[in-house]
């Protein structure tokens, strides 16, 4: 009897030692899979902040001595991963996020709205961007680049076949309308990809209403075709701003000229980009708010006056007609300036303000 309750004994310490075994083993199992998890979502985290706030890979590991400081107090066993681990990670998030908005083009097999866009870089590379534009099953807008590639040329058919082998990627077939610039090899790229999308029975009506002109492309050809006529002007203005601002003495004496002047603004003239007309009417709106300072500053340093007189004409300082110029023509621009704004929204409707704007626009042309 006492031999049995020995070996009785004996078998439930052995079974509850294996328990105590076999539960510690699954605690470090899930422990481990925990450890994981959360490493998976950290690096997905990282991943998506060095995106979204366009950082570059080396902030995290060269760069980012106040990351790491940060990181250090708040959770001082997290790994900081190396910039290949970054960009591993960045790339299965893109492949996951394009995954995801393929599943919901396909679900919903919606018709979708597409632009498309052309430009060469710097290092004379060419590239094209096409963006799409749809309404959810919830009835909300949603814009999101489709592709961003480099491309061979800027001519049509190639640019038609980059778009249409990205349609082809992304499984999208019905396709409502394509916007882009008022250019003529736009016709070709249209025209091609409305053939494609027919054969697909992705168009509607036959695609007569696929080839959308970009409004906000042809205001910028009327603005352009404008600035022609008021080059003068705006030439002597955007030489007086720059002359001011280049040297931090200049800046200082023009700010004592506003003082004298008594010129109220809580911020200054900015320069502009001779090639964008946007910053053109920026620059001259800022510009006009300190017409008396910079008259000041011309009659109080004469040094200025003599760099910009050439055979005795005012070469860089604007005239009293080149201000008042410039006064007209930013109420002219302002319109533009607006209306371009409107029509450029991308998280709003805005073809039902699009009449309005154009009325607005033709009254403005003819007055």
């Amino acid at each position: 009897m006492v031999k049995y309750k020995k070996e009785q004994k004996e078998s439930t310490f052995q079974s509850q030692r294996k328990g105590s075994v076999k539960r510690k083993s699954q605690f470090k199992e899930t422990r481990s899979l925990i450890i994981d998890l959360f490493d998976h979502l950290h690096g997905e985290a990282l991943a998506r902040m060095i995106i979204v706030d366009e950082l570059p890979f080396k902030h995290i590991e060269g760069e980012g001595e106040g990351f790491r400081y940060f990181m250090s107090i708040v959770q001082p066993m997290f790994p900081i991963p190396s910039r290949i681990t970054i960009a591993r990670d960045c790339l299965s998030l893109y492949v996951k996020e394009k995954a995801r908005l393929k599943e919901t083009l396909l679900k919903g097999y919606q018709s979708v709205c597409l632009t498309t866009d052309c430009w060469t870089s710097v290092q004379n590379m060419n590239y094209l961007v096409l963006t799409t534009h749809f309404i959810d099953i919830d009835w909300k807008l949603h814009k999101r680049i489709l592709n961003f590639c480099p491309m061979e040329n800027h001519r049509g058919e190639t640019i038609g076949e980059a778009i249409e082998s990205c349609l082809i990627e992304w499984g999208i077939e019905k396709v409502f309308t394509i916007t882009v610039h008022n250019a003529s090899l736009n016709d070709v790229v249209v025209s091609y990809l409305r053939g494609k999308i027919n054969g697909w029975n992705g168009s509607v009506l036959r695609g007569d209403y696929l080839h959308v002109r970009c409004v906000a492309h042809i205001l910028n050809l009327v603005v352009n075709d404008r600035l022609k006529s008021m080059h003068e002007s705006i030439t002597k203005i955007r030489n007086e701003v720059r002359y001011v601002h280049a040297f931090p003495a200049r800046m200082k004496k023009f700010k004592e000229c506003i003082e004298k002047e008594k010129i109220q603004s809580t911020s200054m003239f900015q320069l502009d980009v001779p090639t964008r007309w946007n910053s053109t009417y920026l620059m001259l709106d800022s510009a006009l708010k300190f017409e008396k300072a910079f008259s000041r500053y011309e009659s109080q340093y004469a040094h200025y006056v003599l760099e910009h007189l050439e055979e005795g004409k005012r070469r860089g300082i604007p005239a009293k007609e080149d201000w008042e110029n410039a006064r007209i023509f930013v109420k002219f621009l302002k319109v533009f300036y607006d209306v371009t704004n409107a029509v450029s929204g991308t998280l709003f409707v805005t073809s039902s303000n699009y009449f309005h704007d154009f009325c607005l626009v033709v009254k403005t042309l003819k007055g």
